[in-house]
């Protein structure tokens, strides 16, 4: 299985963290938030990888480069300017699409967690599902949110309890097929097959945190040097 880790992000939130750097290229603990979820997916046997980017690109480059360094291959798709989610991944099927409408991992390049890519590199996936979320409970700063796990796994629009979307999903490509080129966002896309029926999700309870402003990433970093997480 192939994956896309999301590393197209300005980045504006964290600033002036961000200034001159990329946000997957910010340091916690020993390794950056990238190499964290690299180091993941590796252990998981997913040594094949797309980095999407724009904001200060080539530092990626730069820094991770063909991924051998890490155990990994890595190729790139530079954007120029942020396509959003789903643009983004619109661009890099090239690079993901194996011609068999095969499910590949897409993970946000701003998150930390301990989740074990293992269950979605062996898991059976419906060929009628278009995608499979990874779903947490709700942080601080997304109280309500995103989507409900109904019976059987199936991710529903509404709910009384709802979870929030863990940026870590398993994607086909045929789930962007009416995707335009160019900018568009992720979150209408999953909506119109959540609403086919057509998405399936899990409930992760291990530890999860979106690295969103640079109190979080202080935290994260103070818990990773301490060897607290």
């Amino acid at each position: 299985m192939r994956a896309m880790i999301l590393a197209a992000g300005l980045g504006t939130r964290m600033r002036p963290l961000t200034e001159n750097l990329p946000k997957p290229l910010l340091q916690a603990g020993d390794k950056t938030l990238i190499e964290h979820i690299i180091d993941a997916l590796k252990r998981a046997g997913v040594t094949e990888l797309v980095i999407n980017h724009a904001w200060h690109g080539d530092k990626l480059e730069q820094f991770l480069g063909d991924g051998a360094g890490f155990g990994v291959s890595i190729h790139y798709s530079p954007e120029g300017s942020p396509l959003e989610t789903a643009g983004g991944i619109k661009k890099a099927l090239p690079l993901l699409d194996d011609g068999a409408d095969s499910p590949f991992v897409v993970v946000n390049g701003d998150i930390w967690s301990n989740y074990n890519f293992s269950g979605l590199v062996n898991r059976e996936f419906s060929s009628e599902d278009l995608a499979h979320l990874v779903l947490v409970e709700n942080p601080p700063h997304n109280q309500t949110g995103d989507f409900q796990l109904g019976d059987g796994e199936r991710v529903l629009p509404r709910g009384p309890s709802k979870l929030t979307f863990s940026g870590i999903g398993v994607y086909r490509p045929s789930l962007f097929a009416s995707v335009p080129n160019g900018v568009y966002p992720l979150a209408p896309v999953l909506r119109a097959a959540i609403a086919k029926g057509k998405v399936s999700g899990e409930r992760f309870n291990g530890l999860w945190f979106d690295i969103g402003t640079p109190d979080r990433l202080q935290w994260l970093d103070e818990q990773l040097t301490k060897a607290a997480l």
